[in-house]
């Protein structure tokens, strides 16, 4: 694989982090923690709209701009890096790999444009799901991020069915629940829903392999977004060390503070790494995918909850308050180290797919 990223990919970064770090500054982000949604319409319609990022995996066919991991890599690792209080990875990512991966032409045609263009999408049933028989869908789906704002809702049952419903459809209901993470609101959706046929991805209970593939390639590109909020930690720590004055001295200047940034720093590039070589591994699509999206999860999730702590010790006193962001990235990283599997079941499945052992 060629890690070297192309003029057009570094277009791409340089382009997300120039839009986000205006459109999605510590104003926008507090507003959206201290709202009742914690979502910014303004910032969706322009991240999704007007720069289009939410087509970047959609073929060009149906409205997108057919790119690959390797740029939605780069997006995510700036959304991350702000917080972005939009639902951009349950579309642009997890809706998006669900119809590309399970839909018939007819659905990628009906749906892929609507997603492309910024239909607001979440992603049920990375907890508990619902059931789908007899053309009907009940049962509760909880820790669905987004819900709340959700147009389009894309289902993962029990019986290993894919269901796209709207947010209208009767039946439907949304219950926000307490979220560590108010940039990122959980909800628990209750179905108790009639399904029509074309509402069904692909043929019903064969879903199995599409909801796994979705699952995993979103595990491994969560890696990215994480290794942005890293990136930001560390990059808000080294500016403090360079202002905070101590005993007469920038508190940079102390050979164990230093040595900790030092660390955060390793853990940081360690995960860009391991992020970007996920993407790779899933636009190559080969054998290593599975293996690739499973260690970048496993070893970001915990580098990031490491790198958010260390970011708060070494702010003193400040870094405790609510005034201060360190504790929003803490929170991101504490409630993303538990979404889409966590730490020890991806090392688990990791083990299971070196070893060939499923047990």
């Amino acid at each position: 694989m060629d890690f070297a990223l192309s003029d057009d990919q570094r277009a791409i970064q340089e382009a997300a982090r120039e839009f986000l770090a205006d459109a999605s500054n510590p104003d926008v982000v507090r507003a959206a923690v201290e709202g009742a949604t914690g979502f910014d319409a303004n910032l969706w319609s322009s991240l999704a709209g007007d720069m289009g990022f939410a087509g970047i995996l959609v073929p060009e066919e149906f409205g997108g701009l057919g790119m690959g991991a390797v740029e939605m890599a780069l997006v995510l690792e700036e959304t991350g890096r702000t917080l972005a209080p939009v639902p951009f990875f349950e579309t642009a990512v997890l809706a998006v790999l669900a119809v590309l991966t399970a839909g018939s032409d007819a659905q990628k045609a009906e749906l892929l444009p609507r997603l492309a263009s910024g239909t607001r999408a979440c992603f049920a049933g990375t907890a508990s799901r619902p059931v789908l028989a007899g053309g009907r869908l009940t049962g509760t789906a909880d820790f669905v991020t987004f819900a709340h704002v959700a147009q389009l809702f894309v289902i993962a049952t029990a019986d290993n069915s894919l269901v796209v419903l709207d947010a209208g459809t009767p039946g439907l209901i949304v219950e926000a629940l307490p979220t560590l993470d108010r940039t990122r609101r959980f909800a628990r959706v209750t179905f108790d829903c009639s399904v029509p046929e074309n509402a069904v991805l692909g043929t019903p209970g064969q879903a199995s392999a599409a909801i796994e593939r979705v699952i995993t390639i979103g595990g491994g590109l969560l890696a990215a977004e994480q290794t942005g909020g890293m990136q930001y930690s560390l990059d808000a720590t080294v500016d403090y060390a360079k202002q905070r004055m101590q005993f007469g001295r920038l508190i940079g200047s102390f050979q164990a503070y230093k040595h900790m940034l030092a660390d955060m720093m390793l853990l940081v590039e360690a995960s860009r790494s391991a992020a970007y070589y996920a993407a790779a591994a899933i636009d190559a699509d080969g054998a290593e995918l599975t293996e690739a999206c499973h260690v970048a999860r496993a070893f970001v999730s915990d580098a990031y909850h490491s790198v958010t702590g260390d970011a708060i010790q070494l702010h003193g006193g400040i870094g405790f308050t609510w005034e201060h962001h360190a504790h929003l990235y803490f929170k991101r990283a504490r409630a993303t180290s538990s979404w889409l599997g966590t730490s020890d079941a991806h090392r688990e499945s990791l083990a299971a797919l070196i070893l060939g052992d499923p047990a």
